[in-house]
């Protein structure tokens, strides 16, 4: 008896006895950039393999940010601007990261595999936030194609500033717009620029003060010339909105689009996931027909001061919204109640658009700045371009993103000098204060 009581206690002994400290987890931490330089840059230290794995799995090569194969040994060209409008200004330099934080952050959820299992903004809002054209797109995403055959065989060679060749057997025009300091490697977002009445390529390149805006936010802009054989009432219109136009007019307008993308992808480094389109006024009201027929290849696109299905006069109207597969997230912008040109009320008109949009199940800002129908009195930020607030939301919206995803459902609206911008119909606080003259040119 005495001896196993011994053992016993002896085996009690022996289970208190600390065997060895467990594995310390080490969380992840990050260095992150402002959401509006586009980068984003995780420096992990120690993760969990499900993390691990999911980042070997994200692209990497350029291919899947756009770039075809065949683009590799394209010119770097980065072409001089021909008689520029805008003097160059050099980008500001990325932020040096010091390597200091406060407290590390959690390790982030890995993302699901599938394009349908992504989750949406409410359920992974700290990776949605920081999304950008310069985001590698997530395993099983939804890629652009890649963009169309060029209708006329072989693209003319295209340089910066003015372009001429053929699109569906017509010569036809637009302006080019490179940034004027190419860095190595870059890979270039693109925006389609459609003017208004009576103006052209030329008067979008200075009042929007494209080139600075190209050169500090670093994408490639194109600034379609009208061709001029469109009438509406006593005056030309440059692009085909009217429900008067045949469609085969309007398919002329869509393959002229494709011809310029083809031509610029086939020589310069494009980003095919994201292609984005603007409009202002009459180009506004063509920019919506346009993306109701080449949704495919478009990112995102903003109207400002357009809109759909609205009367202008007894005997023209808008053509209604056409319904897309794909759904896209635009900016609605116009000048409050009194936004109205050649008879057409342009608030009345981009509410309908709203409507059709929230209808479809389209992500969309609204910006309402009350000063008619003139250009949006927006004041720029020191050393900024006039309008970078309105490019930087295409620049955030990638092909890629699930139905209704937008990195400004989940952190507000950033431009303090637009404050007068929201998420969805009614959001925007329309601005007050004075406002530049009214631009209707007839």
């Amino acid at each position: 008896m005495r001896h196993l009581l011994i053992t016993v206690f002896a085996l009690m002994i022996l289970g208190s006895i600390n065997c060895g400290q467990p594995n310390t987890t080490t969380t992840e931490k990050g260095i992150e950039t402002s959401p509006h330089d586009g980068v984003t840059t995780t420096e992990p230290q120690k993760e969990s393999p499900t993390t691990t794995e999911l980042q070997k799995e994200l692209p990497k090569t350029t291919e899947s940010q756009g770039r075809e194969p065949s683009q590799e040994s394209s010119q770097e060209q980065g072409v001089s601007q021909e008689d520029p409008v805008d003097a160059a200004v050099t980008p500001e330099p990325a932020e040096k990261h010091t390597g200091q934080e406060s407290a590390p952050e959690p390790t982030p959820e890995p993302m699901p595999e599938s394009a349908s299992e992504r989750p949406l903004s409410d359920t992974n809002p700290s990776w949605l936030a920081k999304v950008t054209c310069q985001t590698p797109p997530p395993p099983g995403a939804t890629l652009a194609p890649k963009p169309p055959a060029y209708s006329g065989g072989t693209c003319p060679t295209l340089k910066a500033g003015l372009n001429t060749f053929m699109s569906k057997g017509k010569q036809r025009k637009f302006l080019l717009i490179l940034p004027s300091n190419p860095k190595s490697g870059e890979i270039y977002p693109v925006l389609f620029m459609w003017h208004w009445l009576k103006a052209n390529a030329g008067k979008f390149l200075k009042q929007g003060d494209v080139q600075k805006s190209v050169d500090q936010q670093r994408f490639i802009a194109i600034i379609p010339e009208a061709k001029g054989d469109l009438n509406m009432l006593v005056t030309k219109v440059p692009w085909p909105f009217l429900k008067s136009v045949p469609q085969a007019r309007y398919e002329e307008e869509f393959v002229f689009f494709d011809d310029m993308l083809s031509c610029v992808s086939q020589q310069f480094k494009v980003n095919k996931e994201c292609v984005s389109t603007v409009g202002v006024s009459a180009g506004a009201l063509f920019a919506a027909q346009l993306v109701g027929g080449r949704s495919q290849y478009l990112s995102s696109f903003l109207s400002l001061s357009g809109g759909v299905d609205e009367s202008a006069g007894i005997v023209a109207r808008v053509r209604s919204w056409k319904s897309t597969k794909r759904k896209l997230p635009a900016l609605v912008l116009w000048g409050g109640p009194q936004d109205s040109c050649v008879l057409l009320n342009f608030e009345k008109a981009s509410k309908k658009l709203e409507q059709s949009l929230a209808k479809d199940g389209h992500f969309f800002i609204e910006c309402v700045h009350n000063c008619k129908h003139a250009e949006p009195p927006i004041t720029a930020r020191p050393g900024k371009s006039r309008y970078e607030s309105l490019w930087d939301f295409f620049l955030r919206h990638p092909y890629w993103l699930n139905k209704g995803e937008s990195p400004f459902k989940v952190t507000p609206w950033p431009y303090t000098n637009v404050p007068w911008c929201g998420v969805g119909a009614g959001s925007a606080k329309p601005r007050t204060g004075s406002c530049p003259p009214p631009a209707c040119p007839i």
